[in-house]
């Protein structure tokens, strides 16, 4: 029984009636959120994301069944289980805020599509290179949020009046985002010069340690490919030998039972 079980929830089948089932539930978490349609369908609407959470319980318990104690030992089992627990808390009184959460079994698609699993895996193995990145771009903020503050905060109070204020107007100059008419003129039409102090700054964040974050995670993210792609491999391998090995001992099978045959006619 519960070998059939675990043929079933690991079916390709089964798989895709889930991501099916996701879809749907995401797109009726949105139709919640227009008062239009839960004037008009709201009933319907809670009562299906009720079916749906239902189903997901009733999938959860399948997996259990099957796999045991080893449920617990796969990350992503463990993600989907967090996500269906969080939707089964209670939503009312103090607990209302979790009514928002429920969105969050959405997520679920990351643990069923094997290759948004992919993507998230490159991002986790990418997490300890990146720290070193976090930690350059730390130091490159600060020290340049400390000269701007020194150099322009009297004059622009608003934009560099503090280090907070200009760790954030740095971090907005950073992603572009109105650095040029926005901030930057402003500043060079009581400091000419002020384009020295900016332009590295920009040359140093959005161009070339942004990139490096980047190159990580593509880095990461091949690593990840090439591993699976391993894993495939020796799995394809240890097949193919356990195959051989059986025909090879069933060759040995059929030589030893012609000789016996041959044996007892001559």
């Amino acid at each position: 029984m519960r070998n059939r079980v675990k043929a079933l929830v690991a079916s390709r089948n089964w798989e895709f009636c889930i991501i099916g089932i996701i879809v749907l539930n995401a797109i009726t978490l949105g139709l919640e959120t227009s008062s239009l349609v839960m004037n008009e369908v709201g009933g319907l609407l809670v009562f299906v994301d009720r079916v749906i959470l239902a189903i997901f319980v009733v999938e959860l318990g399948l997996r259990l069944f099957a796999h045991g104690l080893k449920f617990f030992k796969d990350p992503w089992s463990i993600f989907d289980f967090l996500i269906v627990a969080i939707s089964l808390m209670p939503a009312s009184g103090a607990f209302t805020v979790l009514r928002s959460l429920r969105i969050l079994r959405v997520l679920r698609l990351i643990s069923v599509v094997p290759s948004l699993r992919r993507v998230i895996g490159g991002l986790v193995a990418a997490l300890p290179g990146m720290g070193s990145i976090v930690v350059l771009m730390a130091l490159v903020f600060y020290v340049f949020a400390v000269m701007a503050t020194k150099l322009f905060g009297a004059a622009f109070p608003d934009w560099f009046g503090d280090l907070g204020k200009s760790l954030y107007t740095l971090f907005q100059i950073m992603t572009l985002e109105s650095w040029s008419m926005g901030i930057v003129r402003p500043v060079m039409e009581q400091f000419p010069l002020s384009w020295l102090f900016f332009v590295p700054f920009i040359l140093c964040t959005a161009f070339t340690v942004l990139n490096l974050f980047i190159g990580i995670i593509v880095s990461a993210m091949q690593e990840e490919h090439d591993a699976e792609a391993d894993a495939n491999r020796q799995a394809i391998q240890d097949d193919t030998g356990t195959i051989l090995a059986e025909v090879k001992a069933l060759r040995a099978e059929l030589k030893e039972l012609r000789l016996n045959v041959a044996e007892k006619s001559g």
